[in-house]
């Protein structure tokens, strides 16, 4: 069965028309002999709204029950049972009510797609995941409703529903979007003229993305790959070298001269991962780009005109930024470059070549990748060279009459291919051109002259130079290509343990620059940050920087005084002390520079974090205390109220029964009141330090039923086994019967009806413990902490149903008499809360030495 097709109305903003647009469409449809079923649609008593789904087909919808309350929600399976040809469906990013077929109603609309059904719905930009923070910071407002962008991606039409601000705000005051009580507010909140430009602005984008993504696809579909000038697209290319900078932002200036033009920059890496550029450049460049707005891209070509113009082609650019380049006159003799390739090559393709400082200077190369063997391998190459040609020509002049030139080349190319092995090209091409003079000299007619009397004796000795020369050569780029892949892999190695290092947690400041002073063997690494006051040229006043962070010998008071600096940001400079670093420990040393950034804001942010902890804590409490004062007090009041107000009415005769029930109310509420403000007077003292306590000695099997006393209407459902003979424990007397309290009240609370709490106690090392067991739901182990925290309730209750101090406070109440209180898992199921609190001394029993508990 074929899947149906999704059609969406987008809008900026409620109010915009989407309904009603979605609607007209059901309509047409409808008129043509279309069977167009509505799923569901929210009118929100607009009349327009409500007059368009006149003569349009409902199906019926399902009755959801959540939490006592009943809420009606779409009909999902009875949709499909009907199969229609369309189904209306609005707000794509409802959230269904718990217990509903889907959690979402999108995920319900995909199902009548799979059905084969077409679905036609509404959506405000609003609700797309992907701008969902950037909503927020525009109006101030959170939403909790989402949708996935590939969901409305995927969608066969979005058609955009638009409305300038003024015209929706006029719509608002006129009552045609929401009821007259509520047009003030949303007026002078949510639909300020400026928010609803920015929604609008990012409406138009997203929309303008997904038709782009159309003509891509449709381009690919149909095989076109000249670019369709749609939209303007400036590509600029990096090479690593220190030009990009200035390519870079011209091809901003470029791109801005186009309202919604893009910026995409991208880098050419050769097939054999050795020939890219510098990557500390990149890494700076790249950061450039993207903090421009631009993207950052690279691909992998050994033809880099061709990769770059497949680059551009395939992202439909139309406009190429390269530089100037680089290459003396001599090089651009035998090559027409990457520039003048491209520009060939390009098409309909426009190709700025920029102009920059570094023309005509050549490629910038380390004097590690100039010498691709070792100094003393050079020099053994040109002893060698000097001393095995000398004494293979003097072994082989006494045979020049009986071998021919052809075995005397063969011998002089060995000995030129062994000295490539050893001292690299520059000795082997010495050797060959000697080699053909002392063959030409002493082993070639006429013999003693700088003459040749046969010219196959002349090819001979010139194809010779030749093959020497090209041996030698590719000896020597052989060996640069393993001299640099054992660079890179020692510098991956370090980069590995870099990252090693940081997934450890070790990635302290003080550590990490130990880690650069050790990986490098530097005297001493110093993290220097300019101070706020200074200027950006002042590199060597020790004044302008303070010191950070260092490691090792004496630290660089300023960049000026370092023998190597790295620059992390305009503030912060990594100042070394030692050797200077060559490029290639260079690019290393500055990942290690960004990771020490890192940490250091990193650092930085903990102790701001820290510092504000009081301040958020303090903010919670007195947040809680309103939601205490704005529920849990005036809830007792308001019962004790109404109940003393309705005993004293004399125009009611109360019966005896309706008086004691009413002053049973009132005594109950009060003694909720009573309860609250003595756990919140604790826990403050508590918290201030200031507690009273009067410890003596206590027996548990008298303090325990006054606790249970104390609950009142909820003493019946608590059962108490505490056995006669437990030894005296050390208490405050209130304290303690407070905190079974709260623990029994607790555990009634949660406890199945019909079933009794049960309190026991035991005797074990020297502590009685007391245990307050349930049969309830009981709470995860990761939450076992969470639960002592102040006005914390685990999500079990609403925002407006009380402040849960009971068990912070009976934890403190325990801790202040030397006890302690833990949570335990109740075997079968449920919570144990178990209270440990130190045995009197000097009336020990027989029973501190063992355990008793009840069965």
């Amino acid at each position: 069965m074929p899947r149906g097709r999704l059609r969406i109305y987008l809008g900026a903003a409620p109010g915009v028309g989407k309904t009603y647009a979605m609607l007209s469409e059901g309509r047409r449809r409808h008129g043509r002999g279309t069977d167009v079923v509505v799923g569901l649609v929210e009118t929100h008593d607009r009349p327009r709204t409500a007059e368009s789904l006149e003569g349009l087909e409902a199906v019926p919808r399902k009755t959801v029950r959540y939490r006592g309350a009943a809420f009606t929600e779409m009909d999902t399976e009875a949709v499909i049972a009907r199969r229609p040809q369309v189904a209306l469906v609005d707000e794509l990013a409802h959230t269904n009510v718990p217990g509903s077929r889907n959690a979402k109603r999108w995920q319900d609309i995909e199902e009548i797609l799979d059905a084969g059904i077409d679905v036609i719905s509404t959506v405000n930009i609003q609700h797309l995941e992907s701008v969902n923070d950037v909503v927020e910071q525009i109006t101030g407002i959170p939403q909790r409703e989402t949708v996935p962008d590939e969901v409305v991606r995927r969608a066969d039409q979005v058609e955009l529903v638009d409305m300038s601000p003024e015209a929706l705000r006029r719509r608002m005051a006129h009552g045609n979007v929401y009821p007259p009580e509520k047009v003030d507010a949303a007026l002078a909140n949510y639909f300020r003229v400026g928010n609803l430009t920015a929604l609008r602005e990012l409406a138009l984008l997203w929309v303008a993305g997904k038709v782009d993504d159309q003509l891509d696809r449709y381009r690919a579909e149909q095989g076109i790959s000249t670019p369709w000038e749609a939209r303007e697209r400036v590509v600029v290319a990096l090479t690593g070298g220190p030009e990009g900078n200035t390519l870079i932002r011209r091809a901003v200036r470029i791109a801005a001269r186009t309202k919604g033009a893009d910026l995409l920059a991208v880098h050419v890496t050769g097939g054999d991962g050795l020939l890219g550029g510098d990557p500390a450049l990149l890494t700076r460049q790249r950061a450039l780009v993207e903090s421009l707005g631009g993207t950052y891209h690279q691909v992998v070509g050994d033809d880099v005109p061709q990769a770059l113009l497949e680059f551009a082609r395939g992202v439909n650019a139309t406009q190429l930024v390269l530089g100037a380049s680089r290459r003396g006159r001599v090089a651009q003799i035998f090559s027409r470059g990457v520039g003048v390739e491209t520009i060939a090559r390009s098409g309909a393709i426009d190709v700025h070549m920029i102009t920059h400082d570094e023309v005509m200077r050549g490629r910038h190369r380390s004097s590690r990748s100039r010498a691709a063997l070792t100094r003393t391998r050079r020099l053994t190459g040109w002893a060698v060279a000097v001393a095995v040609l000398s004494a293979l020509t003097a072994a082989l002049v006494p045979f020049r009459d009986t071998l021919a030139l052809p075995s005397f080349i063969l011998l002089f190319l060995t000995t030129v291919v062994g000295v490539a092995l050893i001292g690299g090209m520059w000795p082997a091409i010495t050797a060959a051109v000697g080699g053909s003079l002392l063959l030409n000299y002493f082993l070639t007619p006429p013999i003693g002259e700088f003459t040749i009397s046969n010219p196959e004796n002349l090819f001979a000795l010139v194809v010779f130079v030749l093959v020497a020369a090209a041996v030698s050569t590719i000896v020597d780029l052989a060996a640069r290509r393993t001299r640099e892949a054992a660079r890179a892999g020692a510098d991956a190695e370090i980069l590995s343990t870099l990252a090693g290092h940081v997934l450890r947690g070790e990635a302290a400041v003080p550590s990490l620059l130990a880690r650069v002073r050790e990986t490098f063997a530097l005297e001493s690494v110093t993290l220097l940050e300019r101070r706020p006051e200074a200027g950006p040229d002042e590199r060597s006043d020790p004044n302008v920087w303070r010191l950070v962070a260092t490691s090792g010998g004496p630290p660089c008071t300023c960049p000026g005084v370092a023998d190597t600096d790295v620059n992390i940001d305009d503030d912060l400079v990594l100042a070394a002390r030692g050797q200077l670093l060559d490029a290639s420990d260079r690019r290393v040393i500055e990942a290690f520079a960004a990771e020490i950034a890192v940490a250091l804001r990193q650092e930085r942010l903990e102790k701001a974090a820290e510092q504000a902890r009081p301040l958020a804590e303090a903010d919670k409490m007195r947040t809680a205390l309103l939601a205490a004062v704005s529920h849990d007090l005036r809830t007792p009041l308001a019962s004790a109220k109404a109940a003393v107000e309705s005993l004293r009415m004399t125009d009611v005769d109360w019966s005896e029964e309706d008086r004691k029930e009413l002053l049973a109310t009132a005594e109950e509420s009060l003694a909720k009141l009573d309860r609250l403000v003595a756990n919140l007077l604790d826990m403050s003292r508590l918290q201030a330090g200031v507690l009273g306590l009067a410890l003596q000695p206590l027996a548990l099997e008298e303090i325990t039923p006054r606790a249970i006393d104390d609950l009142g209407p909820l003493s019946g459902h608590i059962k108490a086994d505490i056995p006669m003979d437990l030894p005296e424990v050390i208490a405050d007397p209130a304290l303690l019967e407070r905190v079974l309290v709260n623990l029994m009240s607790n555990a009634v609370r949660y406890n199945p009806l019909g079933d009794k709490a049960l309190v026991t106690a035991s005797v074990y090392g020297g502590h009685a413990e007391i245990r307050v067991i349930d049969r309830g739901p009981g709470i995860p182990h990761e939450a076992y902490d969470r639960v002592f925290m102040p006005f914390q309730r685990l999500g079990d209750r609403d925002n407006h149903s009380g402040v849960g101090l009971g068990l912070a406070l009976s934890r403190g109440l325990a801790e202040a008499m030397g006890g302690t209180l833990v949570p335990d898992e109740t075997p079968g199921g449920g919570l144990t809360m178990i209270l440990t609190l130190p045995l009197f001394p000097g009336r020990s029993h027989d029973a501190a030495h063992g355990v008793q508990a009840s069965p």
